[in-house]
């Protein structure tokens, strides 16, 4: 009996290495041409994959980090991983070192990075959808609903297959008003504001916050209102999920809605 379960254990191993080999990481890519011609850049305008070795056009995840633009740092969530996506996570500088707006320039420069060799880790670029949580959302509201920061790459916005934001700014981001000296009660809707691009043509949307009563500053009634004018607009594919009972760190109930978003919308 013993030689029988060591046996089992042993095949237990070889099959969760099995499946852990089915997968690889290529970590610290530059995304900018030019990042080793400054040092900030070079330190942080970087991203890491976690893709299939099998098979090829595999949906994507683009994933943004929180932190407020201040903080915070490129990570492949665990949820994420093994999923039968690729997943980019990507790292983008902060403020104070640059305007907490450069963010925003990092974030559709890696997009345009990833759209323009992901094929090479077995994903398509037409099967990206943009997410990440809290300011990791906020970028990737801006880089989608202002089709001008993926114009500048050649790059029509539309042709994401999704946006998936967690727990995002919708009005102007809370850094970029403290720059200005406007307080953070005081809200702002301008051209940093994802809510000054509503319309009809974006890619299908998933909106995703905690509770409202437990969330950060409103984030709930921002995206509830971003999600009623995409509506009046004449948006199709857009839905808002609040997770009851779960404040503003509600990543982990989240994924399985992104992850779900993706199989539905994408084949």
């Amino acid at each position: 009996m013993p030689g029988i379960i060591n046996l089992l254990f042993l095949l237990f191993i070889l099959g969760v290495r099995g499946q852990h080999n089915e997968y690889a990481e290529a970590k610290d890519i530059y995304y900018y041409n030019d990042a080793l011609k400054d040092e900030y850049k070079s330190e942080i305008c970087k991203l890491d994959i976690h893709y299939p070795l099998k098979g090829k056009d595999h949906p994507v995840i683009i994933w943004y980090h929180g932190g407020g633009l201040t903080g915070g740092k490129k990570e492949i969530p665990e949820a994420l991983k093994q999923q039968g996506f690729c997943v980019v996570g990507v790292g983008y500088r902060l403020s104070p070192h640059v305007p907490a707006a450069s963010s925003i320039l990092d974030a559709a420069a890696s997009i345009a990075w990833v759209y323009k060799n992901i094929s090479k880790y077995n994903g398509s670029s037409q099967k990206i959808v943009v997410s990440g949580h809290s300011a990791g959302g906020y970028l990737a509201l801006m880089t989608v609903m202002n089709k001008s920061y993926l114009a500048a790459y050649g790059i029509d916005a539309n042709t994401m297959a999704g946006l998936v934001p967690f727990s995002g700014h919708t009005i102007t981001h809370f850094t970029i008003r403290a720059e200005r000296g406007i307080g953070e009660h005081q809200a702002v809707v301008d051209d940093f504001a994802p809510l000054y691009y509503v319309r009809n043509d974006a890619p299908p949307i998933l909106l995703i916050t905690g509770d409202r009563n437990k969330e950060l500053l409103a984030r709930y009634e921002e995206n509830a209102y971003f999600f009623r004018m995409m509506k009046v607009a004449g948006h199709k594919d857009i839905q808002i999920f609040e997770l009851d009972g779960y404040g503003h760190g509600m990543t982990y109930p989240a994924f399985p809605l992104l992850i779900d978003f993706i199989k539905s919308k994408i084949k």
